[in-house]
């Protein structure tokens, strides 16, 4: 649609930050404000509305999508999202180690059982790793103690890392995201491995490059999100 606002900007109050066009509040697509705890991620979204040209690009604004959603969806639904995020657990990407080259296995092995052992310290969350595609059962403690760690998480967090789970394939890699441990250049590398090492050998075409910039775009987008959210 078109542009039908001057200014984008924040009001303070003391239920936290709304988010304005024109000094009116934006309404979520389930027509909530958008009111925000955080002034930092309240200014960037105001940011990404502020930098909009003629026409408004929903796309372009990957921090609004992810307010709202959190704002309309998972303030309303927080356990079905829990959930929804320890599914990814349960098939978690870093837990399924390839058969072979072994080259392959190597680099997986070294990017990814760090994180493993990461999460069993961190969590007490002992994933069980496996080789080849055939599911394998994560045990009860490996699952527990990731739900543990999702239920301390606000709304706002839980949308983000629903968003990097997503990407990545893995709540694991999301988790080390939130918890500082990697970065979101290290999370697309990371769960992108299998796919770079394909591309090592056989070359990358425009629409396998067009599909990772936009992945690494959501990375990024998730990641910042995240960071915004535990600044005042």
């Amino acid at each position: 649609m078109k542009r039908f606002y001057k200014q984008a900007c924040i009001a303070s109050a003391t239920d936290g930050h709304r988010v304005t066009l024109d000094g009116k509040p934006i309404r979520t697509p389930g027509k909530a404000e958008m009111l925000l705890p955080a002034a930092a991620l309240a200014e960037a979204v105001a940011a990404e509305w502020q930098a909009q040209g003629e026409e408004i690009k929903p796309d372009d604004m990957p921090l609004t999508q992810l307010a709202a959603t959190a704002i309309d969806r998972v303030a309303k639904a927080r356990e079905a999202v829990i959930e929804e995020l320890v599914g990814y657990a349960e098939t978690d990407l870093l837990c399924y180690h390839a058969e072979e080259p072994e080259d392959l296995i190597v680099r997986q092995t070294a990017a990814w059982q760090p994180l493993l052992d990461w999460a069993a310290e961190t969590f007490e969350a002992p994933f069980q790793v496996t080789a080849g595609i055939m599911p394998t059962r994560q045990p009860e403690p490996a699952l527990r103690g990731v739900r543990r760690a999702l239920e301390t998480l606000s709304d706002l967090e839980l949308t983000a890392l629903a968003s990097l789970s997503a990407c990545c394939g893995s709540l694991i890699v999301a988790l080390a995201v939130r918890h500082g441990r990697i970065s979101a250049d290290e999370a697309f590398l990371v769960s992108q491995l299998d796919e770079s090492f394909q591309i090592e050998k056989w070359g990358e075409d425009e629409e396998a490059r067009k599909r990772r910039a936009l992945l690494m775009r959501d990375i990024e987008a998730a990641s910042g999100f995240l960071s915004l959210c535990r600044l005042s």
